[in-house]
């Protein structure tokens, strides 16, 4: 059996969403191949500090930002490798390389090197993710007035939604929905159904999303582009993540409307609940745009939110 060995890499992020990418030097494994940078894991280090010395050994860089936030297993011929990704938003220094062949700043949507290292691959998937969900509410607050609050969180930049609308009679749900779906395209936006994968498919949305009650009845990830998943613990997440799922929700962090009873998290739960997950996860319950700062540094990919999605910032 081979060892496990910890590496730590680095997505590095500049303010138009392009990440760094190296690739990997002759008389390497996987000579060609494209990568994040970073390095193994030595002794007595964290993967964190370990991810700031590879930087600036390879780099020349000097990290002052950074965030937890997927780790992923590779088994290659030479060895098993967990890999601990961490977002890198802000440096001291010049980017100066001193062990890749060459580098390049990509977009997830459109890379233009390959092909990528095996372990790194998925990666790209998960930064096509975007970083806000919103949660329609249309049964609450009618459906014109849904869209209309749809119409202008698009024009904000929000680029994820989920049709979630309880209660709702199904004609009146497909009719709704194909409306979402029809703004959404306009923007180049996700959109998930809750549950009903027939509606899904029916409507062309780009996937669905499972309640957590569908998690564990659920044998095999359902085919669509995208799939997520409704968590409140650890092995509901872990679930999520054998069925190969593209990202989870999970709440709720603070006391929230829908859930009044229900006892929230808090940051430094959710921190511990996400710790080492190989699928990005979005923070949930009670949540607003001004709270992204503090679900990324609590290791999520981002923010959802029902009510919070559709205030005016």
């Amino acid at each position: 059996m081979k060892k496990r060995v910890d590496v730590a890499a680095g997505v590095i992020t500049r303010a138009d969403g392009s990440f760094l990418l190296g690739q990997r030097a002759p008389n390497t494994f996987y000579p060609g191949y494209w990568e994040f940078p970073g390095g193994k894991v030595e002794a007595g280090e964290t993967a964190e500090q370990a991810l700031i010395r590879e930087l600036d050994e390879e780099l020349g860089i000097c990290v002052t930002s950074i965030r937890p936030w997927v780790t992923r297993e590779h088994r290659y011929e030479h060895a098993h490798v967990r890999l601990h990704f961490f977002e890198v938003t802000s440096w001291d220094g010049e980017i100066n390389d001193h062990v890749h062949s060459a580098l390049s700043w990509e977009h997830a949507d459109r890379p233009g090197v390959g092909p990528m290292l095996p372990a790194n691959g998925p990666i790209l998937k998960a930064l096509r993710l975007p970083r806000r969900m919103g949660i329609t509410h249309a049964v609450d607050i009618g459906t014109e007035a849904q869209l209309t609050r749809l119409e202008a969180a698009l024009e904000r930049g929000l680029r994820l939604i989920q049709v979630r609308e309880p209660g709702m009679p199904r004609d009146e749900l497909a009719s709704f929905a194909g409306a979402v779906i029809r703004r959404a395209r306009e923007y180049g936006a996700l959109v998930v159904i809750n549950q009903d994968s027939g509606l899904a498919r029916k409507l062309g949305a780009d996937g669905v999303h499972l309640p957590a009650t569908e998690l564990g009845r659920t044998a095999a990830r359902p085919a669509f582009e995208w799939v997520g998943a409704s968590c409140h613990c650890r092995a509901e997440l872990e679930r999520a993540a054998e069925l190969g799922l593209d990202y989870a929700l999970l709440g709720a962090v603070r006391p929230t409307l829908t859930h009044p009873d229900r006892e929230a998290l808090g940051w430094r739960a959710f921190a511990d609940l996400v710790r080492d997950l190989p699928i990005p996860v979005l923070a949930l319950g009670g949540l607003v745009e001004a709270d992204m700062d503090s679900a990324r540094s609590a290791g999520a990919h981002g923010i959802a939110a029902i009510r919070g999605a559709w205030l005016q910032s």
